[in-house]
């Protein structure tokens, strides 16, 4: 059973967690708890894939949420988390957050790099998406290079 997070889209905090299955079953409508009215995706909407904006209105109070896939959600929140990593000693993998192909790589192993600092681009969708070194330290490992095609989760390069 996939499971699906609702997130505020101001705060971007979690409200509720639902099954895909339920979401279905009742035809796109949520009933948040506490709510008496049910909230419904926008037209031609798909809840399985990606992404879903939501909105509903209690007493003439009108709120908007995301729903998410759980597990989408769980790879990004590990992905840019962020507070940490930047007291962290030891090392730091580098993984990629978005399918893409490798433009550039501005780094090489041995190099050392602050908090910040361009390691890598990534193009995805004709974007060109920088990957940026999440705290200060070496270049340990680079398994990368300028052509190699990434998956979500994929380790690009490893910071000591």
């Amino acid at each position: 059973m996939k499971r699906a997070l609702v997130l505020d889209r101001m705060t971007g905090d979690v409200t509720a967690e639902v099954s895909t299955e339920t979401i279905a079953s009742t035809r796109g409508v949520i009933v948040l708890a506490g709510s008496s009215s049910g909230a419904s995706p926008s037209p031609g909407a798909a809840i399985t894939t990606g992404q879903t904006r939501l909105e509903v209105v209690v007493d003439g109070w009108r709120f908007e949420f995301d729903v998410v896939d759980a597990d989408r959600a769980a790879l990004r929140a590990r992905a840019t988390k962020h507070h940490d990593v930047s007291t962290q000693h030891g090392p730091t993998e580098v993984r990629a957050i978005i399918p893409g192909r490798v433009l550039t790589v501005a780094v090489a192993v041995r190099d050392v790099v602050t908090a910040g600092q361009q390691l890598l681009t990534v193009e995805a969708m004709k974007m060109q998406n920088e990957l940026r070194s999440p705290r200060d330290g070496t270049v340990e490992r680079v398994l990368v290079s300028p052509g190699t095609t990434v998956e979500p989760g994929d380790i690009l390069l490893v910071l000591g």
